[in-house]
């Protein structure tokens, strides 16, 4: 337990609790069931205890149900889009890899698309997109999305007010052309407070594992926080439809940001659990002329551990 009042102090400690719990997430996955006794065996006594492990059993009760849906998904033959958004921080990649860590990655992917180059600057702005979306039994994450042009392309003036306008008349009769096919598009803001970014700001900076999340793009998105703020507001304004609306989530939590957006996410498809065929292991095939060539020592990994 940290006894100080400094919020910087505090903040870098509560993101090394979470850094340490997604390595935890990962070896309860293999043994959920017997989650209390594996949390008390790899964590001391704190006031927290018990709060994080009511995160771990509900968000792999989550997963469980993400699961469920990935079936239905595919036996249906449903495609789905769920747009991220959110400022620099907000935590969309925390809550991307809780939905896909237990998914097939054939099923359930992630579209996270670098800036544009020369020759993608001179297609249809949505050109570029339309290459990742779904076919029948997919689903698709997109971390961060067409919206680029509605908040750091304006923001960063890499778009002039003549394109910033045609997006916003060619968006929403985009996306209701998405849906009229058959996708169904989920758009998520992650929402955080100016305090709460320049915390986590600051923890990636005296983070030298978290420090590569930080770019001069970044830095200047902090600088220019009203001016994002005023972009944010007129893209909710503008593209929130009835075909595909946008969906905020108070995101200063981190832990309950992810449980809220996993629970809100199943509640929007009418998934129902799939009956899987009994799997039956079959029997290896043995040859009495087999014989294993052994593997030369040059190429073994030493073993150093």
């Amino acid at each position: 337990m940290i006894l100080t009042n400094d919020p910087l102090i505090q903040r870098i400690h509560r993101e090394l609790i979470d850094h340490n719990d997604e390595e935890l997430e990962l070896e309860l996955a293999e043994d959920a069931e017997n989650l209390d006794e594996l949390f008390d065996q790899n964590t001391p006594d704190s006031p927290e205890k018990a709060a994080r492990r009511d995160y771990f059993r509900e968000l792999f009760r989550l997963q469980g149900e993400l699961v469920k849906l990935q079936s239905w998904v595919v036996k249906s033959g449903h495609k789905v889009v769920i747009l991220f958004e959110g400022r620099d921080a907000a935590g969309k990649g925390g809550v991307i890899k809780r939905i896909t860590q237990r998914l097939n990655p054939r099923v359930c992917r992630v579209a996270a698309l670098p800036a544009p180059n020369d020759r993608e600057r001179t297609q249809w702005y949505f050109q570029r997109y339309v290459s990742h979306l779904p076919a029948a039994g997919e689903i698709v994450l997109f971390d961060r999305s067409w919206y680029n042009r509605a908040g750091v392309e304006r923001v960063m003036g890499f778009c002039n007010d003549e394109q910033y306008e045609e997006f916003f008349r060619t968006v929403p009769e985009f996306e209701r052309m998405l849906v009229r096919s058959g996708i169904q598009l989920i758009k998520y803001w992650f929402s955080i407070s100016d305090q709460e970014q320049h915390l986590r700001f600051l923890s990636r900076i005296h983070d030298p594992l978290k420090q590569w999340k930080l770019s001069p793009m970044d830095l200047e998105s902090r600088r220019r926080w009203e001016a994002y703020t005023k972009a944010k507001e007129i893209m909710l304004e503008r593209t929130h439809i009835e075909e595909a609306p946008w969906w905020v989530v108070h995101a200063n939590d981190k832990k309950k940001a992810r449980l809220n957006c996993i629970h809100h996410l199943l509640g929007q498809m009418p998934y129902e659990e799939v009956e899987q065929p009994q799997v039956e292991l079959p029997q290896r095939m043995r040859h009495k002329d087999y014989v294993r060539i052994p593997t030369p020592a040059d190429l073994i990994v030493p073993e150093v551990y």
